[in-house]
């Protein structure tokens, strides 16, 4: 167990984040003494035909992970499942509800409070979260970690060197007065979680972006390329299949791709490439994947853990084809030397809404863009509806 006095501290909300603070743990047990393996700017890229060895017992550093679940079913479901490979590498996991009710927010920060202002190091997985801000203004540590949150790390990295307000990219904003008056009150404590954000050498104030996403960090941060080493060491090599695997997103509940646009780019690809399964995204409504496995006859899948991990067990598709997420840049990584090729399909902008956030386009075109080791399929591949 982890003393407080001397604790690295993670803060997870989601099952991706705790894959990451488990890579990142094996990341830094296996850099050398003095912080090996930081860069900063533009990481040189690991060789990602050489598959990791499988670590030594006990060779993880101890993290004390503190798990903030959501509330939705499937994101508890493997939240769990990833806190038992937690535990089973050697680390510390803390269940603490922090959602439910008006006061839970302000229950879980006192009950959070002593362990957050005593530890050294703190590893984030959303800088966005406004609950993991809130915890910032509490935070002594001078060194700070930021773990992938999917594609989101790229628009933190970017908003943070332009010195902008934390915003989700797919956030429209408004609110009215009501949500103006809410973004005044919580002013202080954004402003706050900027600055623990931005390192200051001669404060020793350190910031590390650990992440598998194509970004070049700024101001004194570092970087560290996670080539999912963990995942490759712990798992697989998978059993291939014959077929292709489709890999769901949430755009559409997220409200940035209509509906009927998101199922007729799903049928075109099934018939197209003869896919056979369909990994849903955990957010995915269960009346939309409803409809998807009635248009097009594919078998829907809702794994119990993040898909690198699925995808590296096996059995997997020979190809798989994603939308622009966060898959296309960590399956490549979790997958190398398999055989298995990733795909991505552009979003055409009209299948946007017309809700859809300004930056939308050029954020989903970036995402596919700067893809690594995968092959482009074009937007018109799957057709907008009509």
């Amino acid at each position: 167990m982890v003393t407080p006095s001397d604790s690295t501290l993670a803060f997870v909300e989601s099952p991706v984040q705790l894959l990451n603070v488990l890579e990142w743990a094996h990341a830094q047990a296996a850099a050398p003494e003095g912080g090996g393996g930081l860069l900063s700017g533009v990481p040189s890229q690991p060789d990602r035909r050489t598959p990791a060895g499988r670590p030594a017992a006990g060779a993880a550093t101890g993290v004390r992970i503190v798990v903030l679940p959501p509330v939705d079913p499937m994101s508890r479901g493997q939240l769990r499942r990833m806190a038992g490979l937690a535990r089973d590498e050697g680390h510390e996991v803390h269940w603490q509800e922090a959602r439910g009710g008006r006061l839970a927010p302000f229950k879980a920060l006192a009950a959070l409070s002593r362990d957050v202002r005593r530890a050294r190091r703190v590893v984030v997985g959303d800088p966005f979260s406004r609950y993991v801000q809130l915890l910032l203004t509490l935070v002594r540590a001078q060194e700070l970690v930021v773990v992938d949150d999917g594609t989101a790390t790229m628009e933190f990295v970017a908003q943070t060197a332009r010195g902008e307000r934390l915003v989700r990219w797919h956030r429209v904003g408004g609110g009215g007065l009501p949500g103006r008056v809410r973004e005044l009150a919580y002013a202080p404590v954004s402003a706050t979680a900027r600055r623990r954000f931005t390192p200051a050498v001669g404060h020793g104030r350190r910031v590390e972006v650990f992440s598998s996403m194509p970004v070049t960090v700024h101001g004194g941060m570092t970087l560290r390329v996670n080539d999912f080493a963990w995942t490759r060491a712990r798992f697989g090599p998978p059993r291939l299949t014959k077929g292709t695997d489709l890999v769901g997103t949430s755009l559409v509940e997220t409200g940035v791709v209509e509906p009927a646009r998101y199922l007729e780019a799903v049928r075109t690809l099934t018939r197209t490439y003869g896919a056979t399964r369909y990994f849903a995204h955990r957010r995915e409504s269960p009346d939309k994947l409803r409809a998807l496995s009635e248009a097009t006859g594919l078998e829907i899948v809702r794994p119990d853990l993040p898909l690198e991990l699925i995808a590296r067990r096996g059995p997997v598709g020979r190809t798989i084809v994603s939308f622009p997420s966060t898959v296309v840049h960590t399956l490549p990584y979790a997958l190398t030397g398999t055989g298995v090729t990733v795909a991505v399909c552009g979003i055409d902008p009209g299948w946007l809404t017309g809700t859809a956030s300004p930056r939308a386009r050029s954020f989903l075109a970036g995402v596919t863009d700067t893809a690594r080791d995968v092959r482009r399929l074009p937007a018109q591949a799957a057709p907008a509806a009509g």
